[in-house]
């Protein structure tokens, strides 16, 4: 299997920074009663992160704005990255806010703000410290299918 063209790594930083203050955003609507708000955003983010995990990392709108409007201003990556990776946190976070949204439409209480904390501690890490819990799940995933095959 051919290795994908690298990406710049600040671009999946980027994204989760956006998409960290929209999680975070999210929990403290719900927290403050305004429930619909917070349903409705993070059915946004549930949307989000099906495009980013379905048409891959290249293509999520946080991309776009990363290439258009703060690449150009940056010098070049000094290294670069696989965007499998990312792509699949991309997947994690679907899940998690998937299921929220999910348990929130059928009337589970305070599935809304604890999925959308889950979600916002990962993409929180991954913006600050540039540690992705999706990506290290993506490498353990691989570690044991190799491991799994010899």
């Amino acid at each position: 299997m051919s290795r994908p063209d690298p990406i710049d790594p600040r671009g999946p930083r980027f994204g989760a920074a956006v998409t960290s203050v929209l999680l975070l955003t999210v929990v403290v609507l719900d927290l403050a009663g305004a429930s619909l708000a917070a349903l409705l955003l993070l059915a946004a983010l549930v949307a989000l992160f099906a495009w980013g995990a379905f048409a891959g990392i290249r293509r999520h709108p946080w991309g776009a704005l990363f290439k258009r409007f703060v690449r150009p201003r940056l010098a070049p990556p000094a290294e670069t990255e696989d965007p499998r990776p990312p792509t699949f946190a991309q997947g994690v976070g679907f899940a998690v806010t998937g299921a929220g949204l999910v348990l929130a439409l059928l009337g589970v209480d305070g599935a809304v703000w604890i999925s959308a904390s889950i979600a916002f501690v990962a993409a929180f890490l991954n913006a600050a410290f540039d540690f992705c819990l999706g990506c290290r799940m993506y490498a353990l995933l691989v570690r044991a299918r190799v491991i799994r095959a010899s």
